[in-house]
C-alpha cells in the first residue's frame, strides 16, 4: 500500500452509496506491471480487495491484468458477504481504469 513516485499512471475510483475510495499507481516496463500500490479509504473488505488486486496485477501484462474482474477477486480472496461484494467492482473498475490511463499516455 501507499503511494508510488512518479507512477506511470494512476486512477481514482469511488462507490458513492458506501464512501469507500480507491486510487491505484502503476508502473509498466515493457507491458508488464512493475509496480502497483494502492491508497484506500473504506472498509476492511475495500481495503483486502485493493490488497489482493496489487498481487494479481504485480508481473502481469496490461492485457492479462485488464482481464483481472470481480469473480477472479472474490475467487482469490476466498469469499465475501454478499454485502461487500461492490468492492470487487471497485478494485476491478480502478485497475482497468489505472491500465487505460497508462494507455492514453504512451499513444
Amino acid at each position: 500500500m501507499g503511494k508510488i513516485k512518479n507512477p506511470d499512471a494512476k486512477a481514482t475510483v469511488g462507490n458513492p452509496v458506501c464512501g469507500d475510495i480507491l486510487t491505484l499507481y502503476i508502473k509498466v516496463k515493457n507491458g508488464i506491471i512493475r509496480g502497483i500500490k494502492f491508497e484506500t479509504l473504506g472498509c476492511a473488505a475495500a481495503i483486502a480487495v485493493s490488497s489482493v488486486i496489487t498481487q494479481m496485477a504485480k508481473g502481469k501484462t496490461l492485457e492479462e491484468a485488464k482481464k483481472i474482474n470481480p469473480q477472479k477477486i472474490v475467487k482469490e480472496l476466498g469469499g465475501l458477504p454478499p454485502i461487500k461484494m461492490h468492492c470487487t467492482q471497485l478494485g476491478a473498475e480502478a485497475l482497468r481504469k489505472a491500465i487505460e490511463n497508462y494507455q492514453k499516455k504512451t499513444l
